[in-house]
Formats: structure tokens, C-alpha cells, sequence
């Protein structure tokens, strides 16, 4: 790894070294238990996932065409799809409150999937593609097998593109089972289902930069690559992680038992410290995060005041994300992030109490920060039409910093 031979420094294959696509398909054909082996040829290696759903979404859509996505979600997906294509979101809100039909809260159902669709194409949305996080963000669930084939089942019925974006896929820390979409034996559509992974948050490379898109779809691919020349790896960046992946002594027996122990006591501390606190947090079993509920700390339930609290706490130098900027559609519910030393994570613990506790004897006002004031329910719109985030609901998020 000291030496770097001369033809890494010159201009590389924009799909990708072969070196390195080699290296990634025998990675995650082991570590996603592929069904079968994955072929190098159908992978795209771009600057960071963010590129990867910029580039994708743009070959699969025309602009003004929408793809559905439960929500709340990584809000930073707007901003990607919208870069060149001017794609927009469909939502499917997903709600705490549990139904006779449902076992846990934020649940996802083919049902709610299904209701949204056809609310999208009564208001003249052309939807061409569905995108799942799986393990989700900011929930920190995994979707089960069945439901994951359901999903899939339900875009092949409309012929809809699928996007699995699993960037968290070995950030799973309890005994639950989680399922890629790659493991899946008989795909409905394989022509249509698209793989995403990168090393920024299972390895906590962020600033590396590499995505992963795996698609067997050749057109796809292809126009794919042709947008890829813009979001290129440099060569040494590759040739370093394929030495990496190659370790394989390294990562099953030192990294990722490692990673795994570390998280779920982060997670556990993180947990019990705001259960003393008085918040509850969804049951979640990957990423690095949980979703807590802040709900009874409101001055009101709105989303004004959810933004008038994540200011208090930002004063105080806690930054955690406000459920708004997930476009969630329950005010109260913040995202917070644990991979983190522990003694920040007592920290944080100790600085939540005090600020809550303060916050708790101020009168309720309705003076709220310009930043909450700027933003709506997003549950209806002005014309009383659910609100798929605008182009304006993005920019009014883009104080919030969420990754």
C-alpha cells in the first residue's frame, strides 16, 4: 500500500478500475450474501452515494416525474434527485400511531404504498420508480424478507424502478436478521431493481467518497456512465480500498466484530441515558441513530415549535436533527446519532436533561426562530393537497444539517 503504481495517477475507466469492481463484487457477494456471484461488469463506482442517486434517478426519470418514498427519509435524497432532472418525491407517510393492521409504528405496507401511488397519478404525477432505505434512516428498522418481496412484487405490478439504497447494510448490531435485496433468490424484476452501497458509513469513511451502484440493466448502466464522468474516484482512492476489502482476516475478525460491539453499547447507552430523561425511542436495530420521541417537550404540537426547540438545543451545542428535516409528518420527533466516543454521548445525555428541564418552566410563546417560522406542515399544502417537499421546502431545510 506504499507504493502506487504510475498508471493509478493517470485518467481511469469512469465506470470504474476493473481492479477495484472486482474487489466490490466479491465483497458484497459475500457480505450481502448474494444469491449468486455479482459480475463486475454491472457495477458503477462514483464520488459517494450522493451521485449515485443524482446520476440514477435522472436516467430513470424525466423531469417532473416522481418517485415514491415512505416517509420520513434522508432528506438529503431531494436535493440529489432534483440536481439534474428535477424529479420530485412522492410521499408515503409513515405514522407512530399503530393500527389493528400494523405491529409496530412507522410501519410500511404495500397498502400505503399503493394509496399513495394512486394519489400521485389523480393529481397528473407520472411515478417512475419506488426507493427503499434498508436498514431504514432515520428509523433504524430493518425491512423484513416477506415485506421487502412485497414491495417488489408491487413495483413490478406498475413497472416501477427500485432503488435499494443500503449504505447501512453492516451497521446492524442485534440479532435481527437483515435481508439485501441482492440475497433474494428470484427477483421480480431484476431489470428494474438497482443496488446502492458505499463505504462512507459502515467503514465511517465519509470523507472517502466511493459509491456503489450495482444495476444488471445495461441501458441503465450505460447512460449511467456516461454521467459518471463527472463523479469519478481518483485512482489511488481505488486502489487503496481494494487492498482494504482484500483483508478479509482483518475485517471478519477485528473490524467489524469491533464496529458491531461499539454501536450497540453506544446504542444502549444513548437509550437508557434518554429513558431517564423521560424520551422513548422507536425499537431499532441498525444505522447509527435512534428516532426519539421529543413530543411532550413541545410548547405545541407543530412543527413551529419543533423548530423553536431544535434551536434551543442547538444553543447549547446539541446538534441533533428535527424530524422536519426527515419530512416527517408528526412534530416532536428528532434523529440522534450515537457512533460517537462515550463520553460525548454522556455529555450530550447530561446537556439534553439540563436544557429540557430549563425549557420545560419557559412560558410557551409564539415566537419562533426565522428558520420555524419559514416552514409548514408538511402533512397539507396551501391548496390542502399533500405536500411532496418543493423545491422551497428544500431550501428552507438547508439550515438543518442531516447526512
Amino acid at each position: 500500500m506504499n507504493y502506487l503504481e504510475p498508471d493509478l495517477f493517470q485518467y481511469s475507466d469512469t465506470q470504474g478500475t476493473r481492479s477495484f469492481r472486482e474487489e466490490i463484487a466479491k465483497f458484497l457477494t459475500d457480505y450481502a450474501r448474494a444469491a449468486k456471484a455479482l459480475n463486475p461488469e454491472h457495477i458503477t463506482v462514483m464520488s459517494g452515494c450522493c451521485a449515485v442517486f443524482a446520476t440514477l434517478s435522472t436516467v430513470l426519470c424525466d423531469p417532473s416525474d416522481g418517485y415514491l418514498i415512505p416517509a420520513p427519509y434522508y432528506g438529503g435524497i431531494n436535493s440529489k434527485t432534483w440536481l439534474y432532472g428535477g424529479i420530485q418525491p412522492v410521499h408515503v407517510p409513515l405514522f407512530s400511531e399503530v393500527t389493528d393492521e400494523e405491529s409496530h409504528p412507522f410501519q410500511l405496507t404495500v397498502e400505503k404504498l399503493e394509496v399513495a401511488l394512486q394519489s400521485a397519478k389523480k393529481q397528473g404525477i407520472r411515478v417512475r420508480a419506488l426507493i427503499l432505505i434498508n436498514p431504514h434512516n432515520p428509523l433504524g428498522n430493518i425491512y423484513p424478507a416477506q415485506l421487502l418481496k412485497e414491495c417488489l412484487e408491487f413495483a413490478h405490478r406498475y413497472e416501477l424502478h427500485v432503488i435499494m439504497d443500503e449504505i447501512y447494510m453492516l451497521s446492524v448490531y442485534d440479532d435481527t436478521t437483515f435481508t439485501s435485496v441482492l440475497s433474494l433468490d428470484c427477483l421480480p424484476d431484476p431489470e428494474r431493481t438497482h443496488f446502492m452501497w458505499g463505504f462512507s458509513k459502515d467503514f465511517g469513511m465519509s470523507g472517502i467518497r466511493v459509491g456503489v451502484l450495482y444495476t444488471r440493466n445495461c441501458e441503465i448502466r450505460k447512460a449511467v456512465n456516461q454521467l459518471a464522468v463527472f463523479h469519478s474516484c481518483p485512482g489511488p482512492v481505488q486502489h487503496v480500498l481494494s487492498q482494504f476489502l482484500r483483508d478479509r482476516d482483518w475485517l471478519d475478525n477485528v473490524f467489524l466484530p469491533t464496529n458491531k460491539k461499539r454501536l450497540k453499547e453506544a446504542q444502549n447507552i444513548l437509550v437508557d441515558g434518554l429513558a431517564n430523561v423521560g424520551i422513548p425511542v422507536l425499537k431499532s436495530s441498525g444505522g447509527l441513530y435512534v428516532w426519539a420521541d421529543f413530543r411532550k417537550f413541545l410548547k405545541s404540537q407543530t412543527f413551529e415549535a419543533e423548530l423553536e426547540l431544535w434551536q434551543k438545543l442547538l444553543d447549547k451545542k446539541l446538534l441533533i436533527s428535527p424530524g422536519k428535516a426527515f419530512y416527517c409528518y408528526e412534530p416532536g420527533w428528532f434523529r440522534l446519532v450515537f457512533s460517537d466516543s462515550v463520553d460525548k454521548i454522556y455529555l450530550c445525555i447530561q446537556r439534553l436533561e439540563q436544557t429540557l428541564h430549563s425549557y420545560a418552566a419557559e412560558p410557551a410563546t409564539n415566537d419562533t426562530s426565522s428558520t420555524a417560522g419559514a416552514l409548514c406542515n408538511p402533512e397539507k399544502d396551501s391548496a390542502g393537497k399533500p405536500s411532496n417537499a418543493s423545491e422551497e421546502d428544500v431550501s428552507q431545510l438547508e439550515n438543518i444539517l442531516v447526512y
